[in-house]
């Protein structure tokens, strides 16, 4: 059996401790009950506090959960709540585009699959739920930078990677492809992240009518793609798609 961290065990514990029972508790109480030396635990809690997870009443002296703890488990609520108001309507997508869909969100400085609905035939297809899209480049990452100022600013300000000859590298550019995308509700990737193989996304928001991840069909461009652009009815499945998710998450018409 693998050995585990004590000093993670006991950071653990202690925000299980302040997660029950009393609303604050001092140090003292916090030493005592986990059976800690108050050096070991007035170190612990001061890290735990310096990441934002503890905070200190400065009057009293006590200490409580943090904000970055609200902010982690409504991140992982929303994040569950999406895919699961989402999995009827993916699953709707691949079977009437034929292609691959995806749900991203933003995640660091990337899109972070959380769904992958395989396309709707008999090839093999590897699951990508877990992998990691740029920002700048794939027709998610260009829907969450477009509506997202978190993620826009991941993306203005990181490396914008070429990955093909078609990838747009030039702040100035990219500015204008989110003002684009903006105009007419969707993002579009041909051939920019991967040769041979196009995609086109639209935003999903919640019921406070935030940007809280976005839904692509992913193909071969000769699928995908006809005339020289995007297939205008694959556009359009991608986002009633898209507001289909966002109803269910209260965002109500878009």
């Amino acid at each position: 059996m693998a050995r585990t961290i004590q000093s993670l065990e006991r950071a653990a514990a202690m925000l299980r401790l302040l997660a029950g029972g009393e609303r604050r508790l001092g140090l003292s109480d916090v030493a005592a009950a986990l059976g800690l030396a108050k050096g070991t635990a007035h170190g612990i809690l001061r890290t735990l506090q310096q990441e934002g997870f503890v905070e200190q009443d400065p009057a009293s002296g006590r200490y409580q959960l943090g904000a970055e703890l609200l902010r982690l488990g409504n991140s992982y609520l929303d994040v569950h709540e999406l895919r699961a108001r989402a999995l009827v309507w993916t699953d709707d997508l691949a079977r009437s585009s034929g292609e691959s869909v995806y749900l991203g969100v933003l995640h660091q400085q990337g899109v972070l699959i959380v769904h992958h609905v395989f396309r709707p035939d008999d090839s093999r297809q590897v699951l990508e739920v877990g992998a990691m899209q740029p920002l700048h480049s794939t027709a998610l990452g260009k829907v969450l930078s477009a509506y997202d100022p978190v993620a826009h600013s991941e993306a203005a300000e990181g490396a914008r990677k070429s990955y093909t000859a078609r990838t747009v590298t030039g702040l100035e550019d990219f500015e204008g492809v989110l003002d684009l995308t903006r105009a007419r509700g969707w993002a579009a990737d041909v051939e920019e992240t991967w040769e041979g193989v196009a995609s086109v996304a639209a935003p999903i928001h919640d019921r406070r009518r935030m940007p809280v991840g976005a839904v692509a069909v992913t193909g071969a461009v000769e699928r995908v793609c006809e005339d020289g652009g995007l297939r205008q009815t694959l556009v359009a499945a991608v986002r009633d798609c898209a507001r289909a998710v966002s109803r269910d998450l209260g965002a109500g018409r878009f």
